[in-house]
């Protein structure tokens, strides 16, 4: 069996994993891989095509009904055994998500252990996948209902937690008796295809578990359209959700899409400000601002505006930008060159159509910034509600702040939004908490903390956010079909 990578004058050249081999794509093109701390390259990875999803994919359909056979209790023990290799390999791992990806290393440990637990969640629970006995209206008839894989899935990932992203689909998909074929983004694959190695190491059959790099338009195209794809579940930008919604419906294959985000970040005149500052400081900055449920908008209640204000841009102020594998570094570099610029501009817009700068608006200066991709923390006021810095998603770290004067305004305002992943509420009232239970449209809200979402929990988008949802037992439903038996026994 070839290896998984070469080194080459320090260059890592990854190959792709199809049928439990390590494999160059069809048509023998690679992509550079470039680290966003010092812009050099790291790595190359094979530019699969339509050819390599094919392969892929037939693998998959052959490999799928003996691993739907194996006992669930089967399938989760390996998967299992999967997870501990992923723990065993938590600092290697951790690494190399730094490295391609930018984010300060801590958090990457944090990373592997969550895609660990993403891994074994589902296959803990591989004895609890539940169907239905309901009475028939015909004498000495049960109706059963019956739950069964969908067959060949796809995931496709984003780059932002490529690695966690991949297990979190990869552990519900194959518990539940499917084979996945993953692709990861290409700015950020590496630590996805070191998966392969350990898959072998498990003990999952060949076929079970692909991943495979290219493009969007390429390779992804024919992964998500190909006849033999019954289940895609994609995280990632709204468009392109939107795309691969529109690609499936040829086919009529399920889909399940996890997408952008503008959470809104309520501070009521009862909230805890000094809670809400930290929770906020730390939501708004995680991973660069670069996550999909940060705070991306904040409303806070006049009474405690002055107080949240300076607080908070006093704590943004004295956040740590630098090398994220440093222990004190708190903010790591943007992903690439084109976010950091997107970053940039939309602020460059918000201070031109009146907003007021309260700190950062700029790359930082000086020799250790001259490679790599840089924004400084930004806090934002003066801001209403027209500006796209309200209304559009940044990924990035900052934070556009609006006076409010009532819980009435406060909600009408978070809804007014084609988003709706995640938001937050800070305050003591029960009344208000209850009113928002009812009256927030948003499929994952944080009330008194910060945001961090749970294995046994379920993470699902309203609107323009996605559809389908992951984790928890309604994740694992998302990786199931029904089937219905009339069983007359007279």
């Amino acid at each position: 069996m070839s290896e998984l990578k070469e080194n080459v004058e320090g260059i890592e050249h990854y190959k792709m994993f199809i049928d439990g081999e390590f494999v160059d794509s069809a048509s023998g093109e690679r992509v550079n891989v470039e680290s966003p701390t010092t812009e050099q390259v790291i790595a190359t990875i094979p530019n699969g095509n339509s050819e390599d999803a094919q392969r892929a994919l037939e693998s998959a359909k052959a490999a799928q009904p003996a691993w739907a056979a194996l006992p669930a209790v089967e399938r989760g023990n390996i998967l299992s055994k999967f997870a501990d290799l992923i723990l065993e390999s938590q600092e290697e791992l951790a690494r190399l998500c730094t490295t391609e990806m930018g984010k300060i290393l801590d958090l990457a440990r944090g990373e592997v252990a969550v895609s660990a637990d993403f891994i074994n969640f589902p296959a803990q629970a591989a004895r609890r996948i539940e169907g239905d006995l309901f009475p028939s209206d015909n004498p000495n008839e049960h109706i059963w209902i019956h739950k069964v894989p969908y067959g060949v899935s796809v995931g496709i990932t984003a780059w932002n937690f490529p690695f966690a992203l991949a297990c979190r689909k990869i552990g519900p998909a194959l518990t539940t008796g499917n084979v996945m074929t993953i692709k990861p983004p290409s700015v950020t694959p590496l630590a996805t295809l070191e998966l392969g190695k350990l898959a072998i190491e498990a003990g999952i059959p060949k076929g079970v578990l692909n991943i495979v790099t290219g493009g969007g338009s390429t390779l992804g195209a024919e992964l998500v359209k190909n006849k033999l794809t019954r289940l895609v579940t994609m995280t990632g930008s709204t468009k392109t959700g939107q795309q691969i919604f529109k690609d499936c419906a040829d086919n009529l294959s399920a889909v399940r899409l996890e997408l952008g985000g503008k959470a809104p970040f309520i501070l009521m005149d009862d909230g805890d400000v000094d809670k809400a500052v930290v929770a906020a400081v730390e939501s708004r900055h995680l991973n660069s601002g670069q996550v999909c449920t940060c705070p991306e908008r904040f409303y806070i209640h006049d009474a405690v505006y002055d107080e949240f204000l300076e607080k908070y841009v006093a704590a943004c102020s004295n956040l740590k930008i630098g090398d994220p594998m440093h222990p004190d570094t708190a903010i790591g570099p943007k992903v690439n060159a084109y976010e950091t610029s997107a970053v940039e501009k939309t602020v460059k817009e918000a201070i031109a159509q009146g907003a007021k700068l309260e700190c950062g608006g700029k790359r930082p200066e000086g020799a250790d910034y001259e490679k790599g991709h840089w924004y400084e923390p930004t806090v934002l006021t003066n801001c209403n509600h027209d500006m796209d810095v309200m209304r559009e998603e940044v990924f990035g770290v900052v934070s556009p702040i609006m006076r409010i004067s009532s819980f009435d305004e406060a909600i009408k305002l978070a809804n007014d939004s084609d988003y709706g992943l995640s938001a937050f509420l800070f305050s003591k009232d029960m009344r208000l908490i209850q009113r928002m239970v009812l009256e927030l449209d948003f499929g994952e809200i944080y009330v008194n903390r910060g945001m961090g979402e749970q294995r046994q929990g379920f993470h699902n988008g309203y609107k323009m956010s996605g559809t389908g949802g992951e984790d928890g037992k309604y994740g694992m439903e998302n990786y199931l079909e029904k089937k219905t038996f009339y069983v007359n026994f007279s």
